[in-house]
């Protein structure tokens, strides 16, 4: 049985013992609280006996206290078990691409920076711009005008034709509408190298990639 603490003392019950430190009460354990109710039963005064109202009330007490405890140690468990099959899931996800709201990404010589813009309903035109990461445009180029999420792909070619080096590059992504200029939101693309549990197991499931760095696996929108 569970020796979760209980604090609950009847009208006849003898009081616990003092602590060490401060003098206040301690706290009962399941077996203190039956020890205690049983001499409380045992040298109950015959014409003063214990309410039996009140030695109900002690074991639902006890009986809250014991469910609860027990309550939580089956939610701990449910949750380890359902991240370990999570991550065991996940694992699968390896050598795969993944798409994620962001912006930036990390572009390798030979491995094309790719992704989707969102584009806006009634747009005319699409307009992305490459920047490195001293914010300096390195390319500038159209994309498709259609609704919804448009694909794009950067081989690495600046405006001028040379080629760019590795680096972290911003994608951002501009529409006209209705002769108004809007923002449209990016999915980069990522590789999945590797998978890890974040925060020691608490923090959920986490995808590693080169192009965008860790990311959490709620916030995939899309495995390629």
């Amino acid at each position: 049985m569970s020796t979760s603490p209980v604090n609950a003392y009847g009208a006849n019950a003898p009081p616990a013992a003092a602590s060490g430190g401060g003098g206040g009460m301690q706290s009962l354990t399941t077996a203190d609280f039956l020890t205690l109710m049983s001499a409380q039963l045992r040298n109950q005064d015959p014409l003063n006996p214990t309410d039996s109202n009140q030695f109900l009330a002690q074991l639902a007490q006890l009986s809250t206290v014991s469910g609860i405890n027990s309550m939580n140690s089956s939610m701990t468990s449910l949750a380890t078990s359902m991240l370990s099959s999570q991550a065991l899931s996940s694992a699968t996800l390896v050598g795969h691409s993944i798409l994620t709201k962001a912006s930036a990404a990390a572009y390798a010589s030979g491995q094309p920076l790719s992704g989707v813009v969102q584009v806006p309903a009634g747009a005319s035109s699409v307009t992305l711009t490459i920047t490195d990461a001293s914010g300096a445009v390195v390319r500038r180029t159209s994309g498709s005008p259609a609704a919804g999420n448009q694909p794009f792909s950067w081989d690495g070619t600046t405006d001028s034709g040379a080629a760019a080096p590795a680096g972290t590059y911003t994608v951002t992504a501009t529409a006209i509408v209705n002769g108004t200029t809007e923002g449209a939101g990016t999915l980069l693309r990522g590789s999945v190298t590797s998978v890890s549990l974040a925060g020691g197991g608490s923090g959920g499931v986490t995808l590693n990639t080169p192009e965008l760095g860790p990311i959490a696996l709620s916030a995939v929108t899309q495995i390629g």
